[in-house]
C-alpha cells in the first residue's frame, strides 16, 4: 500500500510539472502575441490564386525571421475592398500591406506608366530583367512621394482581349466592341488608340455586364479569365498580350511609425525571397488556365504579326512617358 502511495506521488509530481510546463508554454506564447504588431494586407483574388499564396508565403517570413515581432494577416477575395479603393486606404494608413496590379497604382504615381506601355517588353523574360534591374528599384522608390513604399515585384503575365461577339484576327475587328479596361486613363487611351470603346467600371462588375451586353468583353490573362469565370460569357480569347502589367507588393509609408528601420529592410527581403515562389505558381496556374479554358471549348486566337497594333498605340508613349523616354529606349534596348 505504502509503495502504491510512493508511486502516485511521483505520479502526480510529474503530472504537475508537465501542466506547469505547458502553462508556461502558452504563457510565453501569449506574451509574444501580445506584444507583436499585427498588420493587414489586401489582397482581391481568390486564397489559392497565385499572387495570393505568395501573399501568404510573405507573411510567413516575415513573421518568422521578426521572431514573430510583426505579423501580417492577408485578407483575400476583395475583404477589403476593391484595388482601388484599398489603395487609397493605404495611403492614410487604414490598410498597412496591399497587392496591386500597377494600373490602378499609376494613378497615384503617373510615372509608373513606363513599366505598363503596350507593347514595350518582347516577352516575360524581358520584363522581368527591366523589373530586377535599376530600373525596377527606381520606380518601386518612386512611389514614396505618393505615400507608399515598395517592396517587390510579382507576376501578372500578360493581357489579352476576350469578348462574347467574334473572334480577333486583325486590329479592324477590334472596332466597334465595347471593352471593361483596368480604372487606368493609359489603358482606356490604348483600348480607344485599338479601335473599341470602353466603359470602366470595377473589375467585380465584369461578369454580369457581359451577361447582360453592357459591355461586350474585358482584357486580362489567362488566370483570371478563369477564376472569374469570364469565360462562361465571353468565349473568344484574343492573345494579342497587348501590355505585361506588373504586380507590385506595397505598403503603407505610415508603417514606418510602428516599425524600425532594420524590420523594414527585414520585410522588403522578404517581399524579394518571394518573388520567384510567385513567379513559378504563376506559371503553373497559366498553364492549368490556358488547358483549362481550351478544354471548355473557348475560342483562342494567337495574334502573330502586331506591327498595326503597335503602331496604333504608339502615341500614346509620347503622352505618358515623355519625361521618361530615355528610361523607355533603355527598356526596348535591353537584352
Amino acid at each position: 500500500m505504502l509503495t502504491m502511495n510512493k508511486k502516485t506521488f511521483k505520479s502526480g509530481i510529474f503530472i504537475l510539472m508537465f501542466l506547469l510546463l505547458v502553462v508556461g508554454c502558452q504563457r510565453d506564447k501569449n506574451v509574444s502575441s501580445k506584444d507583436a504588431i499585427v498588420f493587414r494586407l489586401a489582397e482581391i483574388h481568390p486564397t489559392d490564386y497565385p499572387t495570393t499564396l505568395a501573399d501568404k508565403e510573405f507573411a510567413r517570413l516575415v513573421e518568422e525571421r521578426t521572431n514573430g515581432r510583426i505579423i501580417i494577416k492577408v485578407y483575400d477575395s476583395q475583404q477589403l475592398g476593391e484595388e482601388k479603393a484599398v489603395l487609397e486606404q493605404v495611403q492614410f494608413g487604414a490598410i498597412d500591406f496591399a497587392r496591386t496590379s500597377l494600373a490602378p497604382l499609376s494613378e497615384f504615381a503617373p510615372e509608373l506608366n513606363v513599366l505598363q506601355l503596350p507593347y514595350i517588353y518582347r516577352d516575360g523574360d524581358h520584363m522581368w530583367q527591366v523589373l530586377n534591374s535599376s530600373i525596377g528599384d527606381f520606380f518601386l522608390d518612386s512611389i514614396e512621394g505618393a505615400g507608399f513604399i515598395g517592396l517587390g515585384w510579382y507576376d501578372a503575365g500578360a493581357r489579352s482581349f476576350y469578348n462574347s461577339v467574334r473572334e480577333i484576327h486583325t486590329i479592324d475587328d477590334l472596332k466597334g466592341l465595347k471593352f471593361r479596361v483596368m480604372e487606368s486613363a493609359l489603358m482606356i487611351d490604348m483600348a480607344k488608340a485599338l479601335g473599341s470603346s470602353v466603359t470602366p467600371m470595377p473589375y467585380g462588375e465584369v461578369y454580369s455586364a457581359i451577361q447582360t451586353g453592357v459591355i461586350d468583353g474585358a482584357e486580362n490573362n489567362f488566370p483570371s479569365y478563369d477564376t472569374s469565370s469570364h469565360f462562361e460569357v465571353a468565349k473568344y480569347f484574343t492573345v494579342d498580350e497587348h501590355v505585361r502589367v506588373p504586380e507590385v507588393l506595397i505598403a503603407s509609408a505610415l508603417v514606418l511609425d510602428r516599425i524600425s528601420e532594420e524590420d523594414l529592410i527585414i520585410i522588403k527581403e522578404c517581399a524579394s525571397d518571394t518573388q520567384m515562389f510567385q513567379r513559378e505558381k504563376w506559371q503553373e496556374k497559366v498553364s492549368e488556365s490556358e488547358l483549362k479554358m481550351r478544354e471548355e471549348g473557348c475560342i483562342i486566337t494567337e495574334i502573330k504579326d502586331k506591327q498595326n497594333f503597335v503602331k496604333a498605340v504608339s502615341p500614346i508613349y509620347e503622352k505618358y512617358a515623355k519625361d521618361y523616354m530615355g528610361i523607355v529606349k533603355q527598356i526596348q534596348e535591353m537584352r
